[in-house]
């Protein structure tokens, strides 16, 4: 009599440690963003912003072609920030990228074009020759004690030199236009059915995640998250990248290009969230005396962050010959460093270490392109280009700074 009692109170209960728990999922979020959490607000917001602006002074914005070939351009210098992620994160810098990915694309082209060596293979020694050259970085770093600031500003000289060697008077290579590697820079659209089915999988993934989450949580006596808050995110999310490709559809479609991007993303964040090896990175940034003593090899990480940033760096240098059809000595030159190394930060990767994430570089990369793009169609100068992306990059550090002062008031570190 008294168990059937109980079975409505139960269930009541039920209901309201339910509506609690979403009511404390809600309240979680906004104290985290109190306590200087953002995560990636700032740049949802910054794009939501620049849309509104550029649209609004000219109609071919959001365009849908304007998009594809935006999304174009997002993946060379995209690929090149996400290796800066590595490095930013263990609070040191990599100043020699453009120049890296300048010698990638003159190693592609006489490789390749010159000496007839096949393009898998040209590709490879490229990335060999950057994954060697962050070696040395981090040997420098680990041995001798060299700021990176100071071994990869040297780096970015010699690398320039090197390329401009190797390019010789002629100064350019053209790749050929029929080849595959140019048609993968410039011309192939994922089909639109690919796209769709692609858009669904993020949503699966963390669905299925974030249950199995909630399962060992449950098995140990922990609260999990409700399932109703889960499944709000995951059809927010899955509506949203639907839509996207719908739209895109309606012009070229979803450059196999920038699916490449996002593939080496999603791969970062895995190994970034989910390996020992991306726990140790977030520790070394974080601290690097105390995770020391835990007992991390501190100058395995710096190695391994170096070289896929420089290994990073050359596969964004091969893809920016693709997109141009040539090897030239402008390659790497110009606005490429400050680009991949504004886009890291303005997508949410600290300066000062211990904080980041691959989607920094995805975010941060379209907000950069959707600056220089809007500029261009607008013929604005290239000088005002320059102010503003340096202006958005000051707005970032500012709110990386205050909120890293407002952790650490709120003891989040």
């Amino acid at each position: 009599m008294s168990s059937t009692a109980n079975k409505p109170l139960d269930r009541a209960d039920e209901r309201v440690s339910h509506d609690d728990s979403v009511m404390g999922t809600l309240s979680a979020f906004v104290d985290r963003i109190r306590s200087g959490d953002l995560g990636m607000l700032p740049v949802a917001v910054g794009l939501l912003v620049i849309s509104a602006v550029f649209t609004s002074l000219n109609p071919l914005f959001l365009a849908p072609n304007n998009l594809v070939n935006l999304l174009f351009d997002c993946a060379t210098v995209g690929v090149i920030s996400l290796g800066i992620v590595c490095v930013l994160m263990l609070g040191e810098i990599d100043l020699s990228v453009g120049s890296m990915s300048g010698l990638a694309s003159a190693i592609l082209g006489v490789f390749w074009v010159n000496m007839g060596v096949p393009i898998p293979l040209a590709i490879l020694v490229a990335v060999a020759t950057g994954a060697l050259v962050g070696a040395v970085y981090a040997s420098l770093f680990n041995w001798i004690g060299m700021p990176s600031f100071i071994s990869t500003l040297a780096g970015l000289l010699a690398l320039l030199g090197c390329q401009l060697y190797l390019l010789g008077n002629t100064g350019s290579i053209n790749l050929p236009y029929a080849s595959p590697l140019v048609k993968f820079g410039q011309l192939w659209i994922m089909p639109a059915w690919f796209a769709h089915l692609v858009a669904v999988l993020p949503g699966l993934v963390i669905l299925y995640a974030g249950l199995r989450i909630a399962k060992e949580r449950k098995d140990v006596g922990l609260t999990a998250q409700p399932l109703g808050v889960r499944l709000a995110k995951v059809i927010a999310l899955t509506a949203t990248l639907e839509f996207a490709v719908w739209y895109l559809n309606l012009g070229r479609g979803v450059p196999w290009m920038f699916g490449l991007f996002a593939l080496l993303v999603v791969v970062m964040n895995y190994a970034l969230t989910r390996t020992k090896w991306g726990r140790s990175m977030f520790a070394v940034g974080g601290n690097r005396e105390a995770a020391r003593r835990a007992g991390i090899n501190i100058k395995r990480i710096y190695l391994s962050a170096f070289v896929l940033c420089s290994s990073l760096a050359a596969l964004g240098g091969i893809l920016s010959a693709s997109r141009l059809a040539s090897s030239s000595q402008q390659a790497g030159t110009g606005d490429v460093n400050l680009n991949a190394i504004a886009a890291a930060v303005i997508g949410g990767t600290s300066l000062f270490g211990g904080r980041g994430s691959a989607y920094s570089a995805l975010l941060g990369v379209i907000v950069i392109q959707a600056i220089s793009n809007g500029l261009t169609l607008l013929n604005l100068p290239s000088s005002l280009r320059y102010m503003i992306t340096g202006g958005v990059l000051a707005i970032a550090v500012i709110v990386d700074s205050l909120a890293r002062r407002s952790r650490a008031s709120h003891g989040r570190g």
